[in-house]
């Protein structure tokens, strides 16, 4: 009798031996190959994003408080909210340098920036646990049909950055940036963001295909050439052939002088 009783706790035993063997390996495997959902490369474990948010609100209670407000909430006549803005607008800001702004204008303008990359990291993941709100993807940004992205690009973007990609003025004293120094991360988070006088494009209104298809053709654009002589800017055939005109026009006035000079 009893060594029924002891057989039967030494099989409830080994099962409950395999059963938790079992869930350890599935355990294991799910943490393997599982995505990680992360702000940037290389913050790959929640550690890294809890150390990430903390560096960030000492760096945030340092540089922007007084201007956004202890929770973020935003200061009148100071600075917005940044509840809900999401880490892809505080790269956007803060990568370029247009944040912290020095003084009130009518657009903040491309400066050095003043934090470094991983600063930046920082700050954007800490208002990304505030409220949440867009973030850049990981990944090659760049690969995409330049074929595709210029025509979305004239589409959308050229009416105010101009078809050169060098911009343009807007009304009351704005103007769209020169896309010139933009990296692929920030030619992103503008799209998704929206900053200052860009209209927001979501996923809505153009997929994250279509943003990396314009990406690919914007960043193609810096690196042709002009084998056909100066550029002028790329601002198109007619000032192109203004200049042309008035090179030529003072050239013949010149030699009309200098000829009757010597008669």
């Amino acid at each position: 009798m009893k060594s029924s009783v002891f057989a039967k706790m030494g099989e409830r035993f080994r099962r409950a031996v395999v059963l938790l063997l079992a869930l350890g390996a599935l355990g294991g495997l799910y943490a393997a190959f599982s995505p990680t959902s992360t702000a940037k490369d290389g913050v790959n474990t929640a550690a890294d994003e809890a150390t990430y948010v903390r560096e960030g609100q000492k760096l945030y209670s340092e540089g922007c408080i007084s201007c956004h407000g202890r929770n973020a909430e935003g200061v009148t006549d100071r600075g917005p909210s940044l509840i809900g803005v999401g880490a892809a607008a505080v790269e956007f800001q803060v990568s370029t340098g247009r944040m912290p702004m020095a003084r009130q204008e009518a657009q903040a303008q491309r400066k050095p920036p003043v934090y470094d990359s991983d600063e930046t990291t920082q700050l954007a993941m800490y208002i990304q646990s505030l409220g949440g709100g867009p973030e850049i993807p990981n990944g090659d940004l760049r690969e995409g049909d330049m074929s595709a992205g210029g025509v979305l690009f004239r589409t959308n973007c050229a009416a105010c950055h101009a078809f050169s990609s060098n911009g343009g003025a807007l009304s009351s004293g704005k103007f769209a940036p020169t896309l010139k120094e933009t990296t692929d991360r920030q030619l992103y988070a503008a799209m998704l963001t929206g900053p200052q006088n860009m209209p927001v494009f979501g996923d809505n209104q153009l997929t994250p295909q279509e943003k990396k298809d314009i990406i690919a053709y914007v960043q193609s654009m810096k690196e042709s050439k002009d084998p056909g002589g100066l550029g002028i800017g790329r601002t198109g055939p007619v000032p192109e052939g203004l200049v042309a005109f008035l090179v030529g026009i003072v050239a013949c006035m010149f030699a009309a002088l200098w000829i009757a000079g010597k008669s």
